[in-house]
């Protein structure tokens, strides 16, 4: 029987021990079940390197959403799983670098486009640029999209970060 409903695009918290193999038990629920990973980001977060939290974007109907969820809460090393799609206001980044080669006019249209955007020049040769953005998916989607024709030749994305608004917390 096929789950019945819309695909949405869901970011998923989850805070959990750090220690060797979480990040494989995590990953591997998702690969176990055919769950697609569109975005994922770890970092510890607490001063004695103890926790850490992971950033996963994911797609599915609610209730593979669901499932998802409470599969994340039954592995021993999570202390809490937040959907933040669905619990409010938050707020979400990812960062990008994108190397672009060019001359002349593409060259100075790429300087024109990278400023019009907010994106910094981090390196820069007599032939190319390497642009750091930050902001949202779709904002640096839509960049690297510009940068294509102007010559885009290489991208490296972190994944999206995300933390909820407000003083409620994980």
């Amino acid at each position: 029987m096929k789950p019945t409903g819309q695909i949405a695009r869901h970011t998923i918290s989850v805070i959990v021990d750090n220690e060797a193999g979480v990040l494989a038990r995590v990953i591997g629920l998702f690969s176990g079940r055919g769950y697609n990973i569109e975005s994922l980001t770890v970092a510890e977060i607490n001063a004695e390197r103890t926790v850490s939290r992971i950033t996963v974007v994911t797609s599915g109907t609610a209730m593979i959403i669901e499932q998802i969820k409470a599969q994340l809460d039954r592995l021993v090393p999570v202390h809490s799983v937040a959907d933040l799609t669905m619990n409010g206001p938050h707020v979400e980044r990812e960062m990008a670098l994108i190397k672009v080669i060019g001359e002349g006019e593409k060259r100075v249209e790429a300087l024109r486009l990278a400023d019009a955007f907010r994106a910094r020049i981090v390196d820069s040769t007599n032939r190319s640029f390497v642009f750091e953005i930050t902001g949202s998916t779709s904002k640096i989607e839509a960049f690297v999209g510009l940068m294509r024709d102007l010559g885009e030749t290489e991208i490296s994305r972190t994944g999206v970060a995300a933390i909820a608004r407000g003083v409620a917390g994980m």
